[in-house]
């Protein structure tokens, strides 16, 4: 390899391209899943695209779709993509102290579209502050990945049979519990929350009021009681906190 060579690799945006490589291998597969669970509510290729385009979040998608199956408003959808997706506010104002100050805002409004779980994880892994030209390199990649492989989900759901698409349709959930099983093993904390999310939901399905509201709205009402009150009896210790133990 000459040195011209060398020197093209090292520039952040290469390397946030070499980053985003095995995350956009990863979101190919999901994103796989979820358009074969978008299919079944009737979507097309084209939308399946759309949606994965312009929503690179897996739970934001599934909760989405499960709000098209239910027939609900357009109001009460984008309250649970809202809450679903509630997260990246806080990412994104964490995000925010990676970037130089003098960053121009259209960087950080562009970056902030595709901010997702794995790619805030390799940003704020970076030592210093990040080059906007390092994240559109994992970008270019990431974003891609996920909006085909909601596509290809559709397109093949459209060609099997319904047995073997409700069969696959399970990769779903399992995506789901290797996001849940980690945190669970190494925080006590974490896993007392999941468990009791899985029950209270439960729960909700036979409770006298709230098992007569819609599936969407459950999610939505769940979600912030459950946030909340994990936030109160969970509270996360700053590091001079941790440092004083």
């Amino acid at each position: 390899m000459n040195e011209e060579v060398k020197r093209v690799l090292k520039k952040p945006f290469f390397n946030g391209l070499r980053d985003g490589i095995p995350i956009g291998l990863g979101y190919l597969a999901v994103s796989f899943s979820i358009g074969l669970t978008a299919r079944n509510v009737g979507m097309s290729v084209f939308q399946g695209f759309l949606m994965s385009f312009f929503n690179n979040a897996s739970a934001g998608e599934v909760a989405g779709v499960s709000a098209m199956s239910d027939g609900v408003t357009y109001i009460t959808a984008a309250l649970i993509i809202l809450v679903t997706n509630a997260r990246y506010i806080l990412m994104s104002c964490a995000m925010s102290q990676k970037f130089s100050p003098e960053t121009p805002l259209i960087h950080r409004f562009l970056i902030g579209f595709d901010l997702t779980d794995e790619l805030f994880g390799i940003a704020v892994a970076y030592p210093g502050y990040i080059k906007p030209s390092y994240m559109y390199g994992a970008m270019s990649f990431a974003l891609p990945m996920w909006s085909i492989g909601g596509m290809c989900g559709i397109a093949v759901g459209n060609i099997l049979s319904d047995v073997i698409i409700t069969a696959m349709s399970v990769a779903v959930y399992g995506m789901f519990l290797a996001f849940i099983i980690p945190p669970c093993r190494n925080s006590k904390s974490i896993a007392i929350v999941v468990i009791s999310s899985f029950i209270i939901s439960g729960l909700a399905k036979i409770a006298p009021v709230i098992s007569k509201a819609s599936d969407s709205l459950r999610i939505i009402v769940l979600t912030i009681f459950i946030s909340v009150a994990a936030a109160l009896l969970f509270p996360v210790e700053d590091e001079k906190q941790e440092a004083a133990k």
